[in-house]
């Protein structure tokens, strides 16, 4: 069954229950996902939709994927996804369509995308280090400190929180509600924030 669709993260606002209880909620617009390729377990070794989403000029698609849409004649997309699936509940072909449909409000999802990036920092803004003392003559205000061991081993361990690049990465809500879904807009309202910024694609899928 598919339970899973992409949507791109539009932003917040508030939305307000019977009782009068205001709830912040993030906007995800989840285009149809036009079905591009079926995979299936005999031929590719496990069950997908490859889906489109999005539209886009065609010289800003690479030819190799450009291929893809030509060889099932479907219009060029601005980005190439793929749905697994466990098992298909009905016979799905190129040409096809997802939507918002497959979820209904008061359903729990995960979301998953891409961090915003903050560049390189150090460790009291990147880990919530303390920082030394400020008194005069200290010389250990926002530094690490000693990092290293003895003559055994003699080197850094792996996983040493250190300064580094900070944000930027795949993060997965593990559950989050839908508040209210407005089909004839392709939104969904979701309860809280969604990693990434504004305009980022998102990935939604029913626990």
């Amino acid at each position: 069954m598919v339970d899973a669709l992409y949507g791109k993260k539009l932003g917040c606002t508030q939305v307000f229950r019977d009782n009068g209880n205001a709830i912040y909620v993030t906007a995800i617009e989840a285009e149809p996902c036009i079905v591009v390729q079926v995979k299936d377990k005999e031929k590719n070794g496990y069950n997908s939709l490859q889906v489109g989403i999005g539209s886009t000029k065609e010289k800003k698609i690479n030819k190799p994927t450009r291929g893809i849409y030509a060889k099932n004649n479907i219009d060029i997309k601005r980005h190439l996804k793929e749905i697994r699936v466990e098992e298909f509940d009905k016979e799905y072909k190129p040409g096809d369509s997802i939507d918002v449909t497959i979820f209904k409000a008061g359903d729990s999802i995960k979301i998953s995308g891409n961090s915003k990036g903050k560049g390189f920092a150090g460790v009291i803004k990147r880990h919530n280090f303390h920082r030394g003392r400020m008194s005069h003559g200290s010389h250990a205000h926002r530094v690490p400190g000693a990092v290293g061991m003895c003559a055994t081993p003699g080197k850094i361990q792996k996983g040493k929180k250190m300064p580094g690049r900070m944000g930027g990465k795949r993060v997965t809500l593990p559950k989050t509600e839908i508040i209210d879904i407005i089909a004839e807009e392709n939104l969904i309202l979701v309860k809280g924030s969604v990693p990434g910024p504004k305009g980022s694609m998102v990935y939604l899928k029913k626990i």
